[in-house]
């Protein structure tokens, strides 16, 4: 049976109100003192709704560009050895780049000083004497780049000569076939072909991805890049393929230009997503800071590298060498 317990009397200490009632709207404990009512907070006017923006400075990077495009057709079309000299510039520095960001982030000591000279004369040759000459000269920068590792401790040996030889394909040998393709008698005019495509490609995927861009591509690869912002860069250089082939080529069709746009954005989508790889794992933004609202040398080659040699072969396989 339970044992209903009796209320107790009411004592000087309890409420007036009676025993065991809770007053209304006051504290329920008699340890609760009375709060004072809090004031409402004003409510903040709504913020006006923000435009997406990029993360770059976009003035700046349209300066440089202009100023980069303004010396690459100056020398593109003035004197061919001029723009060899602009590609083996834009080697050596992002070499240097690659090479600083590995020793800085995770101690890797890539030589510079022979993968610098190697990845010159590697251009110089892919120039002069043709894919023969860029393949020895690679060799010969691999073989240098074993040595002068040769004259430090042997510690992590394997793992800075494996980074100097992949330094050695990425950078100067893959810009190699930029060279080659400069040698055709209308050489100004492909490796014009190639930079355009590679350029709208790019801004094919920025523009789309920007504006209507939802579904990630490569979300842990590159989170801004989109399927929508890939579809743009087919598109876009689709396009500029046909008009390029059937008004700069000699002897070249728009279908083809339709192909080689197609490969074009395949390729460059690809080198941005291999950078992206590199530098996520490095833990950096930027490869460097050399180009404002670009970043270094490397973030701008990094879809032409890769590009390069497709370009250079379909030209080939379609209006001959």
């Amino acid at each position: 049976m339970q044992v209903v317990p009796e209320a107790p009397e009411a004592g000087p200490d309890q409420d007036d109100r009676g025993a065991g009632t809770a007053p209304s709207g006051g504290p329920l404990f008699r340890d609760e003192l009375p709060q004072e009512p809090m004031p409402t907070p004003t409510p903040e006017p709504p913020q006006p709704s923000r435009k997406k923006r990029a993360g770059r400075d976009l003035r700046a990077a349209i300066g440089v560009g202009v100023g980069l495009g303004a010396v690459i057709i100056a020398s593109l079309f003035v004197v061919k050895a001029a723009f060899v000299g602009v590609i083996v510039v834009a080697v050596v520095v992002g070499l240097w780049e690659l090479t600083s960001r590995l020793q800085e982030q995770k101690s890797i000591k890539a030589p510079l000083v022979p993968l610098a000279v190697g990845g010159a004369a590697m251009v110089i040759a892919g120039y002069v004497r043709g894919a023969e000459g860029a393949w020895v000269t690679m060799a010969l920068t691999a073989l240098a780049v074993l040595v002068w590792r040769m004259t430090e401790p042997p510690e992590n040996y394997l793992r800075d000569v494996t980074a100097g030889v992949f330094a050695a394909f990425y950078v100067p040998f893959l810009a190699t076939f930029v060279a080659m393709m400069l040698t055709a008698d209308d050489g100004p005019q492909r490796v014009l072909t190639f930079l355009l495509l590679t350029v709208v490609s790019d801004t094919g995927a920025y523009a789309i991805g920007w504006r209507f861009g939802k579904h990630k591509l490569a979300p842990r690869i590159s989170p801004g890049k989109t399927r929508e912002g890939l579809f743009g860069a087919v598109s876009f250089a689709m396009v500029a393929g046909a008009l390029c082939m059937q008004f700069l080529i000699d002897d070249g069709s728009w279908w083809q230009g339709l192909l080689v746009g197609l490969a074009v954005a395949a390729s460059a989508t690809l080198g941005d997503l291999g950078e992206s790889m590199i530098k996520r794992d490095l833990g950096i933004k930027d490869m460097g800071t050399l180009l404002p609202g670009h970043g270094g040398i490397m973030d701008r080659l990094d879809s032409l590298l890769p590009t390069a040699p497709v370009v250079w072969l379909l030209l080939v396989l379609f209006v001959g060498s």
